[in-house]
């Protein structure tokens, strides 16, 4: 799993494994309508599951400028496209998601009255709770999205003003990549879109305490959370290279199939000049309110 994308892919998969492991305290407390694990784990739950999806986000923006570079800059690009650099920009993006969740950190607790694991905002509790709903929502999601659009935008022009000029075969490799990180990124978008859009209309609009209204915002937290439980069967589906490679970490499977276009793309040799970088072969061992509006 060492080539660009996969390392960030990695990164993805992480942050929703670390969303399902908070899953089970709150179903838990769902069912039986109060917070009985106490505040520490409250906290941690709830940290966890902002974490989540801050590096969801930033990864996916990252991916986007990834795929930028690699299609409209391939040949500049390359010294920075590597794994080290990848690496490096993921330890960023998980340093910056837990900044962003320093809120969840400091003001998660059990609520007074409801017994119930939220967040319990200073007076006045009205103004704070909406300058949370459009933090997350600005920094959190509509500014990385505007990003990610941006991104894509470049790259549908620059892959109409190149035309036929690109070598064939790593125009194929390049569409196939470029391919898997735009569902992804469209997967993502209409998990959690419907998710901030009811945030923000219930700040100017307050939503009737209804059955109805009640159970559609139930379907749009479930929805956000369904999106972790997608991204696997994506990776799985879309990337032959992290295929092979999971394949490969399992044992099930000797050597590796490099298809992606980070295991194939142009790398500098030692005396300066491109040379096409060969898959590795496998020897014989083994080597808004965020949590907020969701409870």
């Amino acid at each position: 799993m060492k080539t660009v994308t996969n390392i960030y892919i990695l990164n993805l998969a992480v942050a929703d494994v670390l969303l399902m492991l908070g899953l089970p305290f709150l179903a838990t407390q769902n069912a039986v309508s109060y917070w009985p694990f106490g505040p520490v784990l409250c906290r941690l739950v709830m940290t966890l599951d902002g974490v989540n999806q801050f590096t969801s986000i930033f990864c996916l923006t990252v991916m986007s400028v990834d795929r930028y570079l690699a299609v409209v800059h391939p040949i500049r690009s390359a010294r920075w496209r590597r794994p080290r650099v990848a690496k490096l920009a993921s330890a960023a993006v998980w340093a910056f998601s837990l900044l962003m969740s320093l809120p969840l950190v400091v003001f998660a607790d059990i609520q007074e009255g409801w017994d119930t694991c939220n967040l319990s905002w200073p007076e006045p509790v009205g103004l704070w709770g909406a300058v949370f709903i459009i933090y997350t929502s600005v920094l959190g999601f509509f500014g990385p999205l505007l990003v990610i659009c941006l991104c894509y935008l470049l790259i549908v022009v620059k892959v109409k003003a190149s035309g036929v000029r690109v070598g064939a075969p790593r125009r194929r490799s390049e569409r196939k990549v470029t391919r898997m990180v735009v569902v992804v990124v469209l997967v993502f978008v209409g998990c959690w879109l419907p998710f901030f859009v009811v945030n923000i209309v219930n700040l100017a609009f307050v939503l009737p305490e209804e059955p109805v209204a009640a159970g559609a915002y139930f379907f749009v937290v479930v929805l956000s959370y369904a999106n972790s439980c997608a991204n696997p069967v994506l990776y799985g589906f879309l990337s032959d290279n992290f295929r092979q490679s999971f394949r490969k970490v399992l044992c099930l499977r000797k050597g590796s199939g490099a298809e992606d276009a980070d295991a194939t793309e142009p790398q500098p040799d030692k005396s300066g000049r491109l040379q096409e970088a060969t898959p590795p072969v496998c020897g014989s061992e083994a080597n808004g309110l965020m949590q907020t509006s969701r409870l």
